[in-house]
C-alpha cells in the first residue's frame, strides 16, 4: 500500500508498541521516513477496519490509501499531547471515509472479518469442524448485511477495535449515549439474525 509499509517495515515485535512522541512529532512534520513507520505500524487496522465495513474488493485498498494520504495532509494539526490517540484519530478518518464511500453507491457490505482478522482453518483432516466454520462465516455475512451502516459502525469499532463509547462518539460525531444505543441494537440484530443455533 503506498509502497511505504515495505520500503521501511517494522520489526514483527515491534507492531503493536505504541510509537514514541518523538516519532509522531515528525510525522506532524510531514517526515516522510517517520510516516512510513506510521504506515506499517497502522495498515492492518485500517484494511480490517474498511474490509469490515465494506466487504472485500477494490474500493478497500482506494480508500486504505486515501486514508494515509488525508492522515499525511492532516498530520501537522495533529496534538501530540492531546488526550487522542493516534490509532483512534487514524481510525476516524478510515471510518468516515468508508461511511462517505457506502452513502456515494451501495457497496456490499457482507464481511465483518478481512482474511487478517479471520480465524485459522481447521486443521487438514478435520472436514467437520472445517465445514462448521464455512457455515458460521456464512452465517455472520448474512447477518452483518442486516445491520445499518451506523450500527455497524459503532460495533466494528467497539467489538474488533476496542474503542471506547467516547472514542467511538468522537469518530462518528454523535453523543456517547446514541453509540451505546447502536451497539446494543446491532449486537441485538446479530444475534436475532444468527439465530439460536449460533448465539448460543
Amino acid at each position: 500500500m503506498m509502497g511505504l509499509a515495505v520500503s521501511f517495515p517494522l520489526p514483527a515485535d515491534d507492531r503493536n508498541a505504541p510509537l514514541d512522541r518523538a516519532l509522531l512529532v515528525r510525522c506532524t512534520a510531514q517526515d516522510p521516513m517517520a510516516f512510513r513507520v506510521f504506515v506499517a505500524r497502522h495498515e492492518r487496522a485500517v484494511f480490517a477496519l474498511l474490509s469490515r465495513m465494506l466487504g472485500r474488493g477494490p474500493s478497500v485498498e482506494d480508500l486504505a490509501q486515501e486514508t494515509f494520504v488525508r492522515a499525511y495532509r492532516a498530520f501537522p494539526r495533529f496534538d501530540v499531547d492531546g488526550p487522542a490517540k493516534v490509532s483512534t484519530w487514524l481510525l476516524t478518518i478510515a471510518t468516515r471515509l468508508s461511511l462517505d464511500a457506502r452513502k456515494r453507491r451501495e457497496v456490499p457490505a457482507t464481511s465483518l472479518d478481512d482474511e487478517r482478522a479471520a480465524p485459522r482453518a481447521a486443521a487438514p483432516g478435520d472436514p467437520e469442524i472445517e465445514h462448521r466454520r464455512r457455515e458460521l462465516g456464512r452465517a455472520l455475512e448474512a447477518a452483518a448485511a442486516t445491520l445499518p451502516d451506523d450500527q455497524r459502525a459503532a460495533l466494528v469499532l467497539s467489538e474488533y477495535h476496542g474503542l471506547s463509547l467516547a472514542e467511538i462518539a468522537e469518530a462518528l460525531e454523535v453523543p456517547a449515549a446514541t453509540v451505546k444505543t447502536r451497539v446494543f441494537r446491532a449486537r441485538e440484530k446479530m444475534r436475532a439474525a444468527l439465530g439460536e443455533e449460533w448465539s448460543s
